[in-house]
């Protein structure tokens, strides 16, 4: 069985978001939002965080310290240079231990370093001793292991346990490792315990990852989303749910908070997830083909590889061109429609109608659609009077409302960091009288080119469990904006016990 590569085996985690992942070209976290990270990272299971490299500035220093004394019970690290000064920083910041990366290739001694195998040899085994003997665990890296003679990255490994390392690490610094090299290098170095740490640039991460482990390594370096230089380094979510689900292994990972710190991460770093991203993607559990949505009706098994609960989501079923009637059936039920027969199949081919038009078809879509053809009425709950919004270079954007919430007109003002979020923040303030509403998700589309481009603002809202898409299509990116958040307000705030049944044939 494939399980047998990891009988009685456990499998460590040190995650490098903080430091490796933080190296994204325009990702900068401030030592607040390292420790929530940190914080989500230590609560799902994590064993290490590597929380960022105390040489690097005051508030890296300051975040490394905040994260070790908040009583996590993941081991607080920091990347060290083969230097004593580093390592007196890992211990003024209060680092559990250090990541000490080494040169190990002839071309990052030589080019890099400027310097020979043996004194990069010497400095190693120097800065090892002197960590231990400031009291700190010492995991000793080999950057650029994968073009190292190999030999002599056995020797200074071998050499560094002797010096008092208490863990390797095997680095795949710009990703030219294959499975097949990794099961020929990985055994060889086993004889402590081994981390590997391998980067994605022509997307072997994740697959070299596993080899190692399946190989003898007991430790894989991961970041939360794939992050890191350039193409990013092994993901976290994708290796914990592929060790669970393809090789029937317990990582001891709460997988159900996967997607909640996935999202944390996204929004702290601003690095956006990719829409086919696999676990945490927008699409990972989301259908439209009709063949698809009836199969997953009958049994989820059917088109998903897992439940999607396991990793603390839930599955969506999007209407389009692909569109069969029992997916829209379906879709109109959790809506709260009651279509009959001839009703369904006139809403059915009204939606791949939209759908052939190119149109991303929303819930406040389908609902107006549902609407008309059923003959239902539609109260809106809001109506607006007016708003404005001020912009520029030298004042802070202000946006202001008057509308009619239940018939009552309610004048509003908010500020943002620009006149989109300033309008938004205006709408959900002014519309609180009637109901919490959330925005969940917000996202821009430029339908055609040209500075005059028609522009399709797509937006996510929630109320009280109760989540709905809705869109809005203007040249205005603000009246865009609006007219998507006010359509899936109204379709929110619908009396919830109202009756979206007809009688008629």
């Amino acid at each position: 069985m494939i399980t047998l590569f990891f009988d009685n085996k456990e499998i460590r985690f040190l995650d490098t978001t903080l430091r490796d992942g933080e190296q994204t070209p325009g990702v900068s976290l401030t030592p607040e939002q390292k420790l929530e990270i940190a914080t989500a990272l230590s609560d799902i299971g994590v064993n290490v965080i590597e929380a960022g490299s105390a040489i690097a500035s005051e508030g890296e220093r300051e975040a490394i310290k905040l994260i070790s004394e908040a009583g996590l019970s993941a081991e607080c690290c920091t990347y060290s240079r083969a230097r004593t000064g580093d390592v007196d920083l890992a211990v003024e910041s209060g680092a559990d231990s250090v990541h000490l990366v080494v040169p190990v290739s002839d071309l990052h001694i030589e080019k890099k370093m400027g310097k020979t195998r043996d004194e990069v040899f010497a400095m190693a085994m120097e800065t090892t001793e002197y960590a231990k003997e400031r009291g700190l665990i010492v995991e000793l890296s080999g950057e650029d292991a994968s073009r190292a003679d190999q030999e002599f990255l056995r020797g200074l490994f071998k050499a560094g346990t002797e010096h008092g390392a208490d863990r390797l690490c095997f680095c795949d610094t710009v990703g030219l490792m294959t499975p097949e090299r990794v099961r020929d290098y990985i055994p060889e170095l086993c004889f402590a315990p081994l981390s590997i740490h391998c980067h994605n640039d022509l997307g072997f991460a994740l697959s070299n990852t596993v080899e190692a482990l399946k190989a003898g390594a007991s430790c894989a370096h991961v970041t939360v989303n794939g992050l890191g230089e350039r193409a990013g380094n092994t993901s976290f979510e994708e290796l914990v749910m592929s060790l669970e689900k393809l090789y029937d292994f317990h990582t001891g990972i709460q997988t159900e908070k996967l997607y909640r710190l996935s999202t944390l991460v996204s929004r702290l770093t601003r690095v956006p997830l990719a829409t086919n991203k696999p676990i945490v993607g927008a699409m990972a559990f989301t259908h439209e083909s009709g063949i698809h949505a009836h199969g997953l009706m009958k049994d989820s098994g059917t088109y998903e590889p897992m439940r999607p609960e396991t990793v603390g989501r839930t599955r969506r079923i999007v209407l389009g061109k692909h569109s069969g009637s029992a997916s829209v059936k379906a879709a109109l039920t959790e809506l709260g429609y009651k279509p009959n027969e001839k009703q369904l199949a006139e809403i059915v081919k009204r939606i791949k109608e939209l759908g052939d038009s190119g149109i991303k078809v929303s819930d406040a879509d389908v609902m107006a659609i549902a609407d008309a053809v059923m003959l239902l009425e539609c109260r809106p709950v809001l109506s607006m009077k007016q708003f404005t919004v001020v912009s520029g270079n030298t004042v802070i954007p202000t946006a202001s409302v008057t509308m009619s919430v239940h018939g009552e007109e309610v004048t509003g003002a908010a500020t943002g960091t620009g006149p989109v979020d300033a309008a938004l923040k205006v709408l959900q303030q002014s519309v609180s009288v009637g109901g919490e509403i959330t925005l969940e998700d917000y996202h821009v589309d430029a339908i055609t080119g040209g500075t005059d481009a028609v522009v399709d603002v797509t937006v996510k809202l929630s109320r009280n469990g109760r989540v709905i898409t809705s869109r809005g299509a203007r040249t205005d990116i603000i009246e865009a904006s609006v007219e998507a958040v006010l359509s899936g307000m109204n379709r929110l705030l619908r009396r919830e016990n109202e009756d979206r049944s007809t009688d008629t044939d």
